[in-house]
């Protein structure tokens, strides 16, 4: 009796937390000190919409953060065959290799037509590559760009918005 039992439980965390299904896989531009601002860590906010984030190299083939080392799983050419569909780029130390990096994300999205979550130092590149006056979006703690059509976003809230729309 006790084994038919067992063999139909399944465990569950204690606070029974249950990750969203995803929806759509979205490239994450690694940098230096990621930074998405003002809005703090964004990165669970965005999986929580049913986001996957999958990193993308602007630099070094793998970025070592406090000892934790994360591989690139995703290329500007999955943004190109449409395995992404998003880009999130934060803010972060950056040196000329790595923005161009950013700035060749930025232009295959933009080629695509695929939306851009910014944060940080990151807006001011992303609006530049998609045409716009970073000067509109000083105080923006983040952006999305889809296409043409540049939209700030004020808090987590609107964020988390964006996100579900995504994919």
């Amino acid at each position: 009796m006790s084994a038919q039992r067992a063999g139909s439980y399944s465990a569950r965390p204690r606070n029974d937390f249950r990750r969203a299904p995803t929806r759509a896989r979205v490239g994450l531009a690694m940098r230096r000190s990621m930074d998405f601002g003002p809005l703090g860590d964004v990165e669970p906010l965005i999986q929580n919409q049913g986001l996957s984030l999958a990193p993308m190299s602007t630099g070094d083939a793998s970025l070592s953060v406090a000892g934790v080392t994360v591989l690139a799983t995703a290329r500007s050419a999955d943004i190109a065959s449409g395995a992404l569909k998003g880009l999130v780029v934060p803010g972060g130390m950056t040196d000329d290799a790595s923005m161009a990096a950013v700035k060749l994300l930025l232009d295959a999205a933009g080629a695509k037509g695929v939306p851009i979550l910014a944060f940080g130092e990151g807006i001011e590149q992303a609006v530049l590559a998609a045409g716009g006056d970073p000067t509109a979006f000083v105080d923006a703690p983040a952006v999305l760009i889809h296409g043409t059509q540049i939209t700030s976003l004020a808090d987590r809230d609107a964020v988390a918005a964006a996100a579900a729309a995504i994919g």
